[in-house]
């Protein structure tokens, strides 16, 4: 009859992930002919409880690199863009959110600039990113004991007069 003991760990107690497509606006100082590239970069995020939701707060660089005065001249218009999402995460096997609870949150898919457009002096351009986010708490595992100890193998390192005798023919005494 096996009896059973009870663990307390931290394990992955929820987990989920979620994607964004957001459109943003900058303004910029001429009017732009053309769009010769977008980037983002400087991806800082953080994860925190807020009630029985989970938070993440966060922000990026935006680099748009454009032409102007009849695509004779270009320059390079940035902006940091912060944001602050709520999620509702499904917890596993009854498990709480409580103060002892770690929020660990990855960008499954990087900041990444999908669409630009202009408009007179404003830049419209999309963001797509995707990012996930584990609950880890405490939870309990349950495991059953065994009561037999398993038989100890037994160690032979004595030597043998054969062994001895081997060793001795196999040392050449001129080595050195």
């Amino acid at each position: 009859m096996a009896l059973y003991k009870e663990i307390v760990t931290k394990a992955i107690i929820g987990k989920g992930k979620k994607s964004f497509h957001n459109t943003y606006t900058m303004d910029v100082e001429q009017t732009p002919d053309t769009i010769l590239g977008c980037w983002v970069i400087n991806h800082q995020f953080d994860g925190y409880k807020t009630g029985d939701r989970v938070g993440v707060k966060g922000n990026f660089d935006i680099n748009i690199w454009y032409a102007y005065d009849n695509n004779q001249k270009t320059t390079v218009a940035s902006k940091n863009i912060e944001y602050n999402d709520t999620f509702n995460i499904r917890l596993r096997s009854d498990a709480e959110v409580d103060g002892d609870t770690d929020i660990i949150v990855r960008s499954l898919y990087q900041p990444n600039c999908s669409n630009v457009d202009i408009d007179g002096q404003t830049i419209k351009f999309d963001i797509d990113k995707e990012l996930g986010i584990e609950i880890v708490g405490e939870t309990k595992v349950k495991i059953a004991i065994e009561e037999d100890e398993e038989p100890w193998d037994i160690i032979d390192d004595d030597l043998t007069e054969q062994d001895e005798k081997e060793i001795d023919e196999q040392v050449n005494e001129e080595y050195l």
